[in-house]
């Protein structure tokens, strides 16, 4: 994953805990993925529409 190893991901982990704290984790962790997911669909909406635009020249 990425380059890293099991020591380096908990320890990313660890700190991660320690900045945000056990019940922030979860919703950060949402956060992201809701984005991520928008990002994804618009990136595939843009797409699309170069396609049509294609077509139509």
């Amino acid at each position: 994953m990425f380059g890293l190893g099991w020591p380096e991901v908990a320890i990313i982990t660890i700190v991660a805990i320690l900045i945000f704290g056990p019940k922030k984790i979860p919703e950060l962790g949402s956060v992201l993925g809701k984005s991520l997911r928008g990002f994804k669909e618009e990136m595939k909406n843009s797409d699309d529409e170069t396609k049509l635009e294609q077509e139509d020249k």
